[in-house]
């Protein structure tokens, strides 16, 4: 079962993370996952980089007993049982510590939202992306 929860990126991007209309908007789209006479899921899987700064109301907001997985460990784990597999990958990667930010929208937004989000501000270049021919 699949859940498209559309009004959920804006309102971490707006920095409403918790409160009544965070609240409201997180009850519209899970009471349906839990609505009488459906078959409940057992684990909601958070499928958004977004979705993890809500998981504290998100839990609060399904039954005890399911399990809510944001899926940044996943990935990571999956990354390092790949990179253990592909050894060659170790020599092309970089031990400089170092990384770029890029993104299609404000950077001197982003940078802010990086702070509040991450804890330190990412600087960030914009870049345009072009449709494939």
């Amino acid at each position: 079962m699949q859940q498209a929860c559309t009004l959920w990126v804006p309102l971490v991007e707006a920095g409403e993370t918790d409160g009544p209309g965070t609240d409201y908007f997180l009850e519209k789209y899970l009471a349906p996952l839990f609505a009488p006479g459906v078959t409940p899921p057992s684990r909601i899987l958070l499928g958004c980089t977004h979705y993890p700064l809500l998981a504290r109301g998100i839990a609060a907001h399904v039954p005890a007993g399911v399990d809510v997985l944001p899926q940044g460990p996943l990935v990571a784990e999956r990354l390092a049982d790949w990179l253990a597999r592909h050894p060659d990958m170790e020599r092309r990667l970089s031990r400089s510590r170092t990384y770029e930010v890029l993104t299609t929208d404000d950077p001197g937004w982003f940078s802010a939202f990086s702070e509040r989000v991450l804890g330190t501000r990412c600087p960030a270049t914009k870049i345009r992306l072009h449709p494939l021919p």
